[in-house]
């Protein structure tokens, strides 16, 4: 190629790009009823994409913006309010990373829900829509945000997906979302505030610290369900033994629940565990920390009370070395019926091929939800919210990792030090955490450890909530906890509102 050709089509190029059109803005507004309480709830869904833009310099001088990315968005605002001041603002998202909002849109907050059983279980497809009678909606307007790369959202062309995909510009293009949402729609003086589920729990936790400190903005609460903040609780390099501890409960709760327990242990779960908690804090923990130097009857004493409290063998347990993994765990524990228990929910059992693995295949508590949730929103968003794209909606985009964990290098990352300055210097600022018994992903006795080393200082304790559910990491499949949790965030909120705003 000649070096005319190619200066040519260099500048075919560049004249191809100045003349591709801007990214815009795609909103649609539709309008529903909904009764919630006995009380008929009319409201606006607006659904859609907002083009998130950074401001550009050039030799230190401002010269413009620049689109980065298309945020999708589903926002539900009750209609007839006289004075939005008065109405809280609550922002929804899940975790993953890579995860879209549908999870609590549909099956907890928003005002349509996933037809399911009592137990949560996989019903025979399609799947259906009806109305959630325990949306939080009579409570406060909702936001849910896809970060990018998940549901519709999207970086815009000529930018890399990759550069969204980490947990420091995570934080701050959704908090960014939130200023330009906020601000747009006139609500800097509602009351506002954050929920959000797994690393959804990590994301707001950090954007406790970015609102308050890049943007000014002061939130009333956060919510917190399935949570993890520090990340030494839920990771099992070699040498990290704390989670071994922390995970105990849950695995008792599990071999409770499947009836893998001793007959005394089988009779009041709430009693074993307390009885497993304190084992696992005093016993247990004091045995990890001996290393080698534990002597053999000692040592034999603990392999006796984890076999007596997880229902696995007692030869199993003392080839385990007293480290009983989660994810061996899910496998062992009903290896005799040829079934695996699951990770999001350990209610729930699977079918593998090779009974004799080390791992289960997949986690049958992630498969009862995801055809479901996947059939339900895409008809929903295109049906009733009246919102076209070609796009894939991405419920769970594995497509983002590896997930960029910097400045945390060569550490745990760990949040819970952002929320315990936020809370500090918004002495207001209250969060609710809810926990599943039989959450195997993110277990309560790791979340209860969180706090209670955040050296939050005594004066805030009672700005933390604590509730539980006898259900897993997305709790509110379960029907009774559903109910429970709709509770729970109501009397929630109604703490964390001043009086003026109720």
């Amino acid at each position: 190629m000649t070096k005319s050709k190619k200066k040519n089509d260099k500048e075919d190029k560049k004249k191809e790009a100045e003349i591709k059109p801007e990214p815009k803005d795609n909103l649609v507004e539709s309008q529903h009823t909904i009764v919630i309480n006995g009380r008929e709830i009319n409201y606006t869904v607006t659904t859609g994409t907002i083009v998130m833009k950074e401001e550009t310099e050039k030799d230190g001088k401002a010269e413009g913006e620049k689109a980065k990315a298309e945020f999708f968005f589903i926002a539900y605002t009750k209609n007839d309010v006289k004075d939005v001041t008065q109405r809280p603002l609550t922002f929804s998202f899940n975790g993953g990373p890579g995860s879209s909002s549908v999870w609590m849109h549909l099956g907890l907050l928003g005002p349509r829900r996933i037809l399911t059983d009592e137990k949560g279980s996989l019903l025979p497809p399609p799947y259906h829509l009806i109305d959630n009678e325990y949306s939080m909606l009579d409570q406060t307007d909702l936001v849910f945000i896809d970060p990018v790369s998940t549901g519709f959202s999207r970086a815009v062309p000529g930018e890399k997906p990759k550069q969204f995909h980490g947990f420091k510009k995570d934080i701050e293009s959704v908090g960014d979302f939130i200023r330009l949402y906020t601000t747009r729609y006139g609500r800097w003086t509602s009351p506002k505030f954050l929920i959000g589920e797994s690393y959804g729990t990590t994301r707001a936790a950090g954007l406790s610290g970015y609102l308050q400190e890049r943007h000014g903005m002061y939130l009333n609460g956060i919510m917190l369900i399935s949570v993890v903040l520090n990340f030494q609780t839920i990771r099992f390099p070699i040498g990290n033994d704390l989670p071994y501890i922390l995970y105990l409960p849950t695995q008792a709760a599990t071999a409770w629940y499947h009836n893998r327990l001793d007959d005394d242990l089988q009779a009041d779960l709430t009693k074993t565990l307390a009885e497993v908690k304190a084992f696992a804090l005093t016993e247990y923990t004091l045995a990890l920390m001996q290393g080698a130097a534990l002597a053999p009857d000692k040592k034999a004493h603990i392999e006796e009370k984890l076999a007596r409290y997880t229902g696995l063998s007692l030869d199993y347990v003392k080839q385990s070395n007293l480290r009983l993994h989660y994810m061996r765990f899910l496998k062992e524990l009903l290896r005799d019926q040829r079934r695996t228990v699951g990770r999001l929910d350990s209610r729930f059992t699977g079918i593998d091929r090779d009974a004799a693995g080390e791992f289960m295949e997949y986690d049958p508590s992630y498969s009862v939800i995801l055809g479901p949730y996947t059939a339900a929103f895409n008809d929903y968003v295109r049906r009733e919210l009246q919102y076209e794209s070609d796009l894939p909606y991405e419920i769970l985009n594995m497509k983002v990792w590896p997930w960029n964990y910097e400045p945390h290098q060569n550490e745990f990352v760990n949040v819970a030090e952002t929320l315990r300055k936020a809370m500090t210097m918004n002495p207001f600022l209250k969060v609710f955490v809810a926990n599943g018994y039989y959450d195997l992903a993110t277990p309560f006795l790791a979340t209860e450890y969180t706090f209670n080393h955040m050296d939050l200082d005594p004066t805030l304790h009672d700005n933390i909530t604590m509730t539980y559910y006898e259900a897993g990491h997305m709790m509110y499949a379960h029907l009774p906890s559903l109910a429970k949790l709709k509770d729970d965030l109501d009397a929630f909120l109604a703490t964390a509102v001043p009086p003026t705003n109720g």
